[in-house]
């Protein structure tokens, strides 16, 4: 929930709102159209395009034209009127902007002035985040095979409230950016490992379930910005009041026990123990695993996998490279990518343009968050019926649908086209959902960091629409039927144990020869389920 709310937190906190230069001197009168008031606040409820002008007159008798990114003074007439043909002289906002407070009193946007020749630098927000997720993910996700699980989520919980609250106090842009930067960093951390977390204390018949639980209550952190957007108007004291939610979260995270599998891999057996009698108790169940008979299956098996039939070392370390060995392996890769970019690049483009659909900003942004709750539960259901590939190729090929169908509907039909972005949102959420787990069933670890990176490309998409209004859509239908198509040739995982090791990873599915040149070796059903249960490796993903 803590992780929803501040990766969703630009949505309100970097908006641009309608804005004029500033004026060298008092104002005595004020036109728009036919419109004569006697201040430019009363003018913003007229406002309808960029491309407007206001008209205003000093009290020295000046009569100036306000422009978004200029103004000019008219140098002949002294009669106040809206159409001008005489001569003009322009000048740059030298004496700033005047922004329209009807909605927000305060922004980023309007305290560093960051539009106009400064407008990218607004851009930046939320692409920069991303980045920080990236490669929060790839040094928490680290930290916590080295250092345990419940050390990283109580640091990055710590942390995620510190710099949500520093973020407020920050004095220019400049500063504002490093600090997000590194609340991208842990945020992204405290979601990896958590997302490791619930994984592994959860066995194969639960997993499903247990998975889209992190995603739902991500959603609800979406719900919360809505609300707290809605109540808070001056973006500091929105942030503050959006990082004080999470300080609960601190609290809790140092009654959470180290989880079993970590113990187990450190070689500390004894705590290992008292973990799983703990869970046996809360399961009711009368004879628990012991750690012993756990640690005797997973050395006979780590034996084996380190020798060959010659007896000689077989193991070796994976890289990047490694899923693309072969052309098998390659595609499965590649379509893998593609899914986890569509359904990053879907999630928020229906989640940041929310607030651009018409209607009431704050009511959009809280339904594109509670319609991912039924999402995950029709997404569980399908996974467990279906099957995951069977439950996937469906809702992106409708994604894709969706998005050509908002395309089609006239400007003016605002709800049916808030409907439409919902529905879209909803079948991209069981999509975006669904590949977390599909891709722990595919792969091991080693394909975490590109699937984390196709996330920091979506927001950049977003603002395509500047250069149409209907290109991220366009985007997302084209890589969403790509997707779709190329789908029909990934594996079914439905059922099956998750993959320890490459070879396993491209045996799955097929018949022939892995990357490796040999088919890995049996394991007994007993030794399957333990191993399951206390000894597999979760990919851990990031939204």
């Amino acid at each position: 929930m803590s992780c929803g709310i501040h990766y969703l937190a630009s949505v309100f906190m970097a908006v641009t709102p309608n804005f004029v230069c500033g004026i060298p001197g008092n104002v005595s009168n004020v036109l728009f159209y036919n419109s004569s008031e006697s201040s430019i606040e009363d003018i913003w409820t007229l406002w309808t395009s960029t491309e407007n002008y206001i008209v205003v007159q000093l009290e020295n008798g000046e009569i100036w034209e306000l422009n978004q990114c200029s103004r000019s003074k008219r140098e002949v007439g002294l009669d106040l009127a809206y159409e001008y043909k005489g001569n003009k002289s322009i000048y740059s906002c030298s004496d700033g902007f005047l922004y329209d407070d009807t909605k927000w009193k305060s922004t980023v946007v309007t305290q560093w002035d960051l539009v106009c020749d400064r407008e990218w630098l607004a851009k930046l927000i939320q692409p920069t985040f991303m980045l920080g997720v990236l490669i929060g993910a790839v040094i928490f996700g680290d930290i916590a095979d080295r250092l345990g699980r419940q050390r990283v989520i109580w640091f990055t919980s710590a942390g995620q409230f510190l710099f949500g609250i520093a973020v407020a106090f920050t004095y220019d842009y400049y500063s504002f950016m490093i600090v997000r930067f590194l609340l991208a960093m842990v945020s992204s951390g405290y979601l990896v490992v958590a997302f490791v977390y619930v994984t592994e204390f959860v066995g194969i018949k639960a997993r499903t379930w247990a998975s889209m639980h992190v995603h739902a209550f991500f959603a609800m952190g979406i719900m919360v910005v809505a609300l707290v957007g809605f109540l808070v108007r001056t973006w500091w004291v929105y942030q503050i009041f959006l990082s004080v939610v999470t300080l609960p979260f601190i609290l809790c995270c140092w009654m959470l026990p180290e989880t079993p599998f970590w113990l187990l891999s450190e070689k500390r057996y004894e705590d290992a123990q008292k973990v799983i009698d703990i869970m046996a108790r809360w399961n009711k169940v009368s004879t628990p695993c012991k750690v012993s008979e756990l640690y005797s299956v997973q050395q006979d098996d780590s034996v084996r996998d380190r020798t060959g039939d010659n007896g000689t070392s077989s193991r070796k370390k994976h890289n990047i490279l490694d899923l693309f060995c072969n052309w098998h392996i390659a595609r499965r890769t590649i379509t893998v990518w593609l899914i986890w970019f569509t359904g990053s690049l879907g999630y928020y483009v229906f989640s940041l343009s929310s607030v651009s659909l018409g209607g009431n900003e704050y009511l959009n942004l809280f339904l594109i968050g509670a319609v991912e709750l039924p999402c995950y539960i029709i997404a569980c259901i399908g996974m467990d019926k279906l099957g995951r590939r069977n439950t996937l190729i469906p809702f992106l090929i409708l994604s894709a649908l969706i998005c050509v169908l908002i395309m089609f509907i006239p400007q003016d039909f605002s709800i049916l086209i808030i409907l439409a972005n919902m529905a879209g949102k909803f079948s991209i959420g069981v999509a975006f959902g669904l590949i977390y787990l599909y891709t722990a069933e595919l792969y091991p670890t080693i394909v975490r960091s590109l699937a984390v990176g196709s996330g920091m490309v979506a927001p950049f998409c977003v603002y395509l629409r500047s250069v149409w209004i209907f290109m991220p859509l366009l985007l997302v239908g084209i890589m969403a039927l790509l997707s779709g198509i190329l789908t029909i040739m990934l594996p079914e995982t439905l059922g099956k144990p998750l993959t320890n090791t490459l070879v396993e990873a491209t045996e799955m599915g097929r018949n022939g020869k892995s990357c490796s040149g040999k088919t890995p070796p049996g394991q007994s059903g007993a030794t399957l389920e333990k191993i399951e249960m206390f000894g597999q490796e979760t990919v851990s993903t990031e939204k």
